[in-house]
């Protein structure tokens, strides 16, 4: 059957959803009403769902195992747009505020978006984070029926929110996603314990309050990067009649 929503996943209210059952939809009293199940007529008119949430939340964990439960999907990784740091000596890279909006190259993510949300291929970025550069050869991302955009800022700019059909926002505590990512960023990022605490002090933590952390409240569905991903993907109003 198709995907529904359930009473308990959406984020704005706890007052439960008026179901129309002929639309399938849910509609939460004097709040928003997210275009769940969308009406998606082929894979010209793909569905758009955007998981954001601080960082080392669960995000990426979510949209791989998202991308897997849904037909035709893929991942959209906004982490493969931030700017290209090539005109600087390797030194000076790493002191860059990669936490901030402005490290992410804007007009390409935005363009690319809006190209997938039409059913049109695009050739992706590859970045690097043990050079802070993007690499020279791109990956083509083929149109999709269900296109995952994951990352930071997913909810953070207007312009990107208004193409999603539903918004989901990853919460986790600090402590859990510092552990996270002292492990992550040593095994794929070859940086040294030291450096990545600094970096969380000095950047990730305060960054991640100001610019993540308010886009909560543009969220459909607010999951714990504390649960397993098929436990938020049935929060999520995942499963099928």
């Amino acid at each position: 059957g198709d995907f529904h929503c359930t009473v308990d996943s959406l984020a704005e209210s706890r007052i439960p959803p008026r179901v129309d059952r002929a639309t399938r939809t849910c509609r939460i009293p004097g709040g928003r009403k997210p275009r769940w199940p969308p009406a998606v007529k082929s894979t010209a008119d793909p569905v758009v769902i955007a998981i954001a949430g601080i960082s080392c939340s669960g995000k990426t964990t979510l949209a791989r195992h998202l991308a897997r439960v849904l037909p035709q999907a893929a991942v959209l990784p906004m982490d493969a747009y931030y700017r290209d740091l090539s005109h600087l000596p390797p030194p000076h890279r790493a002191s860059v505020n990669f936490d901030a909006p402005d490290a992410l190259d804007r007009p390409l993510l935005l363009d690319h978006i809006q190209r997938l949300s039409r059913g049109v291929g695009v050739d992706r970025p590859v970045y690097s984070f043990k050079t802070h550069t993007r690499k020279s050869t791109p990956v083509r991302q083929d149109p999709v029926s269900h296109l995952v955009v994951e990352g930071l800022f997913a909810l953070y700019w207007p312009e990107l929110r208004s193409r999603y059909h539903l918004s989901v926002f990853v919460d986790a505590p600090n402590a859990l996603c510092l552990e996270r990512r002292l492990e992550r960023d040593a095994a794929e990022r070859g940086r040294t314990p030291g450096s990545i605490r600094l970096q969380y002090e000095r950047h990730v933590q305060s960054m991640g309050e100001r610019y993540v952390v308010p886009t909560r409240s543009h969220a459909d569905v607010v999951v714990s990067g504390a649960a397993a991903p098929e436990d938020s993907i049935r929060r999520m109003g995942m499963g099928r009649s």
